[in-house]
């Protein structure tokens, strides 16, 4: 499952999902147009969280979901299912208490008008570390 709507590795996925024989579901909101020829894309209204819902609705124990969102994958892991960012990063009850602490001081601080660095370029390393983090972990999922 993908959160898809600014997800840079939809690419890679259905490349992983093909070799692996596995279905992906990629979640979209209205402005988004998705047609990769191997996914069920469910498109869902703009409000907000609306794609986050969707698939949180649709998670099962297990599933391996894509996102960038510590929110979401808090509900994943919730779920008894694996979450991993676009950049690999494996989200786990070991990473993700810390990772909503940082979210939550740059929200202060953005908020009293300073400044928080932005994401960085994406690199061919964020791409590969990805694969490989996916690779791994639909190997130790059992999917293989």
């Amino acid at each position: 499952m993908v959160d898809a709507d600014a997800c840079p590795v939809k690419h890679i996925i259905i490349q992983v999902a093909r070799e692996y024989k596995l279905p992906v579901v990629m979640f979209i909101d209205t402005s988004h147009l998705l047609d990769d020829g191997y996914s069920e894309v469910v498109t869902v209204d703009q409000q907000r969280d609306s794609v986050d819902i969707a698939l949180i609705n649709r998670t099962n124990p297990g599933d391996i979901v894509v996102t960038q969102d510590f929110g979401l994958a808090v509900m994943v892991l919730g779920k008894a299912a694996r979450a991993i960012s676009q950049n690999g990063m494996i989200f786990s009850t070991k990473n993700i208490d810390r990772l909503l602490c940082e979210r939550h001081f740059s929200q202060k601080i953005r908020r009293s008008g300073g400044r928080t660095p932005g994401p960085r370029k994406r690199t061919k390393l964020n791409d590969e570390r990805f694969e490989s983090a996916l690779r791994e972990m639909i190997n130790q999922s059992g999917f293989d």
